[in-house]
């Protein structure tokens, strides 16, 4: 993953990839691989590589018993690989580092293994997960979220079972210590609700109706990477918050960039498109309690050009 935002270009692929009988796997294997590295051009290249990978171990004459097994394998190793090299470049990293969002439209339509994304992917979750080293952050989600026994984990990270569990267990401490204690996450069609609610008040600055839908220690984040508006640290609490909002969406607004409802990362939110239909900015609501406990934007072009031709106009400055 490159830490500026910026991913070099591939090289071209030297033979196509053999996925006969494996295309039922491909969303799990995206899921694993965006869980490790946060970043869809990312999780697509290692998803690529691994079936590279079995193309040349079937050309080679192997048997391959269970393609499942031997794909996760693939992935989460690559994985692992892939955080180790990228640590030194996150470290340079310019403001709050989000995730690469992943939106499925509200109509439902988007690539297959994006919309079937595992829900416990929001932006929030992985970024604890980044506190994790490689290893540890593999084995804590192959168990967490995806429900693999320990025999399966050790099998997948090439650890012993004794090893996967004291690992898990040390993850799973880390994590919850960082993780604050409330209800869970609302369903899509209240948490769709909330959202088109918070938007329309955000966006006409009605600071009592967004009073209302924040919860009084929400935060916000906002990750530019250096080469959009953002704030420059995490805003904490419900007056400041909505204050910040209402300022950069009327900003935007000037501007002639709208609001428009999506799910990312499994969560209500919405893409923010300029005149021209290009992406300027992702916004994802972490909802619980019937309220917005969290805001994640991200407005890093960089992160954005999966999605759709991106906006050149800058969205939710220093407000």
């Amino acid at each position: 993953m490159e830490m500026s935002g910026e991913r070099p270009a591939r090289e071209p692929l030297p033979e196509p990839a053999d996925e006969t009988g494996t295309t039922a796997y491909r969303p799990l294997l995206f899921s694993i691989a965006y869980g490790m590295t946060g970043s869809v051009g990312d999780a697509e290249d290692i998803v690529q590589d691994a079936f590279l990978g079995l193309t040349r171990a079937r050309r080679a004459g192997t048997v391959i018993a269970d393609l499942k097994a031997y794909l996760t394998t693939a992935v989460t190793r690559l994985g692992i690989d892939h955080l180790r090299s990228a640590r030194v470049r996150r470290e340079t990293y310019v403001g709050d580092w989000l995730p690469e969002p992943v939106v499925v439209p509200a109509d439902g339509q988007g690539p297959a293994e994006r919309a079937e994304l595992a829900d416990s992917l929001s932006m929030a979750f992985l970024v604890l997960l980044e506190s994790l080293s490689p290893v540890e952050r593999a084995v804590f989600m192959l168990r967490e979220v995806f429900g693999y026994g320990y025999e399966d984990v050790a099998r997948i990270t090439g650890k012993t079972e004794v090893n996967c569990r004291q690992i898990f267990t040390r993850a799973r401490q880390h994590i919850s210590a960082g993780r604050k204690v409330r209800g869970g996450p609302a369903q899509r069609a209240a948490g769709e609700e909330l959202a088109r609610r918070f938007f329309e008040a955000a966006g006409g600055g009605d600071m009592d109706a967004l009073l209302g839908l924040l919860a009084p220690d929400v935060v916000l984040h906002g990750d530019g990477g250096g080469k959009a508006p953002s704030i420059g640290s995490p805003a904490a609490g419900s007056l400041r918050t909505a204050r910040m909002l209402v300022a950069g969406l009327r900003r935007a607004r000037r501007l002639g960039v709208l609001p428009r409802l999506a799910w990312v990362n499994g969560r209500p939110g919405a893409v923010l498109y300029d005149g021209e239909g290009r992406v300027a900015a992702v916004v994802e609501l972490d909802v619980a309690d019937g309220v917005v406990q969290a805001i994640h934007s991200v407005a890093n072009p960089d992160k954005l050009g999966h999605i759709g031709p991106v906006s050149d106009v800058g969205l939710l400055g220093d407000a």
